[in-house]
């Protein structure tokens, strides 16, 4: 028969179960008083955001009991002109967005096919930024951010054009939304304003290049972290506008955060746990049972779906 401790009870301290060594303790269960704002500038079509994903969720996840989390639409491409759109990348038309946005998928690794800009570009980031604002709007930041997450897939890997009402329609229908009616209503008035007023937000905060990361503390100073940086650049920036060290919450186990994500790539487990890519099949056979989760391969590179 197992001896179960919980079910002794002693007379004299009157616990069922293991008393511990203090009679009386006292446990401050209050977390860090969010006193810091982070608002990230950022768009659907931006290839070095994609690029960020992982460090970006690992600063989130760990550090997100400092701040309020702010997304902003920054508004990367209104449409397609005569003239050049980002000169100093070589990007002139949707063509040349081809080759810089394979590069960036080859040194960040997170996959990014890249030739739909050649085929069937996007014409515009504006659609997919109302979608997000819309759906922010009716249902929260964090639907908003799913719809974003999973609109980045599709464009970068799966290679769609998320400038496509069809395509977002099926992107919001998968997160469980009405597709048809918040994509009609992003394209009415209502989501032209909702995106206007993102505009001014960026445009307040001085973010003209994205990603940007934007912390603001009470005293309504704040530092700025433009492009895709390494983690330590953003813990570094929060622990010099909170004039504090700043400690990490207790990471989240793998199982968990798949459960959460539902997709993740293999940098993106690599740069959370910090696992080398050598050693990236053993962590995912010790910390997830092989029956919640399905191992694919897209663009040479790994990812894992939630079962």
């Amino acid at each position: 028969m197992t001896n179960n401790n919980n079910m002794i009870c002693d007379l004299e301290t009157g616990v069922c179960g293991v008393a511990g060594d203090e009679e009386m303790e006292f446990v401050d269960f209050n977390q860090p008083k969010k006193t810091i704002d982070l608002y990230y500038v950022t768009d659907p079509i931006c290839s070095h955001c994609w690029a960020l994903e992982p460090v970006f969720r690992r600063f989130k996840e760990e550090y997100c009991h400092y701040f309020n989390f702010h997304t902003v639409m920054g508004g990367l491409l209104e449409k397609w002109g005569g003239g050049p759109v980002d000169p100093g990348n070589g990007i002139f038309g949707p063509a040349d967005v081809a080759g810089h946005w394979r590069e960036v998928g080859e040194y960040s690794g997170m996959p990014i096919d890249g030739s739909l800009m050649i085929d069937n570009p996007v014409q515009s980031s504006f659609p997919p930024s109302r979608v997000y604002k819309v759906i922010q709007k009716h249902h929260g930041d964090e639907k908003a951010n799913e719809y974003l997450r999973r609109a980045r897939e599709a464009l970068f890997a799966f290679n769609e054009n998320i400038g496509e009402d069809s395509v977002m329609v099926e992107l919001v229908n998968h997160i469980g939304l009405d597709g048809e009616t918040i994509v009609k209503e992003a394209a009415d008035e209502v989501g032209h304003t909702l995106l206007k007023e993102d505009f001014g937000l960026a445009a307040k905060l001085g973010a003209r290049g994205f990603p940007t990361i934007i912390m603001v503390n009470k005293e309504n100073k704040g530092v700025k972290v433009v492009g895709s940086r390494p983690l330590q650049f953003y813990v570094s920036a929060l622990t010099q506008i909170l004039e504090e060290d700043v400690k990490p919450k207790t990471q989240t186990s793998l199982s968990d955060l798949l459960e959460k994500e539902q997709l993740l790539f293999a940098k993106e487990i690599e740069v959370m746990y910090d696992v080398e890519p050598s050693e990236l099949q053993d962590f995912i056979g010790k910390n997830l049972p092989s029956n919640k989760y399905e191992e694919k391969e897209i663009l040479g590179e790994k990812y894992y779906i939630q079962k």
